[in-house]
């Protein structure tokens, strides 16, 4: 896999970027990963409702063709883009989508972070008591009887750090996942988080870690490459 980092760059021109590189990709084309922050923007994804963006006052907000609702990028921010041909890595959306989440989870153990999934909302949150703790979540993701409801969504005693968002074309992957280092963290108070009223987001920052954004995107680029393989 061909990483490309592209230092802070404007989302729409990415964005684009991704659906071009996509839509022009052939069976041979190799793998890529593009390593980014942007300028302060909230992005919107098929899901997103109008209603979720509170206040976004003078930070603009682009429409995209991921999943997901809105979010917010900004500087701070280790934002990475997995451009992979899922048939050819010989692996389904599901497992695409864990493996991204646990490529978050041991970036953050590289600081000495625990992260956890919560059942029903993608992404990775740590517990804002004790991030460091490694006592699993009671929401947590676990095997659910045949035909029961699908858990709703509990984010008591946590905070978002990262989130992901995709999207699948001829079995080839765009968009990805925003890890927050060290960010103004007020923006994501004028927005509903990925849906979720009063969800609040943290960086490293915010729970103890110095770390500096290229170290970050060192961690995490390196742990994507070893687990987006085939």
């Amino acid at each position: 896999m061909i990483v490309r980092p592209l230092g802070r760059v404007d989302y729409a021109p990415t964005f684009d970027a991704m659906v071009a590189f996509t839509e022009s990709r052939s069976a041979q084309t190799p793998d890529e990963l593009w390593i980014c922050e942007h300028p302060p923007v909230f992005t919107q994804g098929l899901a997103g409702r109008d209603d979720h963006l509170l206040a976004p006052g003078d930070i603009p907000v682009v429409k995209t063709n991921r999943g997901g609702q809105v979010t917010y990028h900004g500087p701070g921010q280790v934002v990475a883009y997995p451009l992979i041909d899922l048939q050819r890595a010989g692996y389904f959306v599901k497992e695409y989508v864990y493996r991204i989440e646990e490529a978050v989870i041991r970036t953050l153990a590289h600081f000495g972070v625990t992260g956890h999934r919560v059942a029903g909302a993608p992404g990775i949150y740590v517990r804002l008591g004790d991030p460091t703790g490694h006592t699993p979540l009671p929401q947590r993701p676990q095997k659910r009887t045949q035909g029961s409801p699908a858990p709703e969504p509990d984010f008591t005693g946590l905070g978002k750090i990262a989130a992901l968002g995709i999207k699948v074309s001829r079995h080839c992957t765009y968009h990805g996942v925003a890890l927050n280092v060290t960010m103004d963290l007020q923006p994501f108070w004028r927005i509903n988080p990925c849906g979720y009223a009063g969800l609040q987001t943290v960086d490293l920052s915010t729970i103890g870690v110095a770390v500096s954004w290229d170290e970050a995107a060192r961690v995490l680029s390196n742990q994507l490459g070893a687990l987006l393989g085939p």
